[in-house]
């Protein structure tokens, strides 16, 4: 019997030096600084979506959870609720607008809701991908030009 009880107490001990690495290392896990983070690319907002429109695959690879930096002409700028998204339109599709759709830090999103149309911006945010209508951007800052 005192067996079964040591056997007890160290899978006891086990699990809570489990549970506290796990706590430390993946739960507590410190996120980038994406305002502050260094781009890997900058492009200009035409030259990215061109290049997820001509071959998706290849741009995927490249640009896909990268910081990038983009420059164009803002279209519009939505906002819901706390989120703000900054929109670079070229096309018309089955569905509405097709472009480059920027999310803002919070920071940000004051800022950005008064960016007027067709003017010139600079943003750097992290890129998630493309859904076969837009390229979506998240955590994305406004770079002072």
């Amino acid at each position: 019997m005192k067996t079964w009880i040591k056997v007890l107490a160290g899978l006891f001990v086990l699990g809570i030096i489990a549970f506290f690495l796990v706590y430390k290392f993946v739960y507590n896990k410190q996120h980038p600084d994406y305002e502050n983070i260094e781009a890997s690319f900058t492009l200009t907002a035409t030259d990215l979506y061109q290049a997820f429109k001509t071959n998706k695959d290849a741009a995927s690879a490249k640009y896909n959870g990268k910081v990038i930096a983009l420059t164009g002409k803002l279209s519009k700028v939505e906002t819901s609720d706390s989120l703000v998204t900054a929109v670079f339109v070229f096309t018309q599709g089955d569905f509405g607008d097709e472009g480059i759709r920027c999310t803002m830090l919070g920071k940000f999103n004051n800022e950005a809701a008064k960016l007027q149309p067709d003017g010139e911006v600079k943003f750097k945010g992290y890129c998630t991908g493309y859904n076969e209508t837009d390229v979506v951007f998240d955590k994305c800052s406004i770079i002072p030009q």
